[in-house]
């Protein structure tokens, strides 16, 4: 699916721990979770997410990021497995349609 800011890679839906449930699509329809980093010390580089995928086990991780021009905050995720792509994917949360829902696109990040 085509979105106005890119090609989505997946959803995920937010829930109520602050954790994400969804699936990563790109051919591989893996269902996904991106659970809060519950080691996470504070102000580290360390991921504020890890990601790990059902059958897959640990496929990437995601931080909390503020927009340099929009100054909103985002979630931008990396996945870094070989069974997904040769090279790290990047992507970043996007609000599906009508933006009042806990839904998300996963829309590639080519840069």
């Amino acid at each position: 699916m085509e979105t106005k800011m890119g090609k989505s890679i997946g959803y995920v839906t937010l829930n109520e721990d602050g954790n994400y449930a969804g699936i990563l699509t790109m051919g591989l329809n893996e269902k996904i979770k991106i659970l809060v980093n519950g080691v996470k010390t504070p102000d580290s580089q360390e991921p504020d997410f890890l990601i790990f995928g059902q059958t897959m086990g640990a496929i990437g991780a995601a931080w909390n990021k503020i927009g340099k021009r929009s100054e909103n905050p985002y979630v931008s995720v990396k996945f870094e497995d070989p069974r997904i792509l040769n090279s790290a994917l990047y992507a970043n949360l996007g609000k599906t349609n009508d933006g009042e829902t806990d839904e998300f696109a996963m829309i590639w990040n080519t840069v």
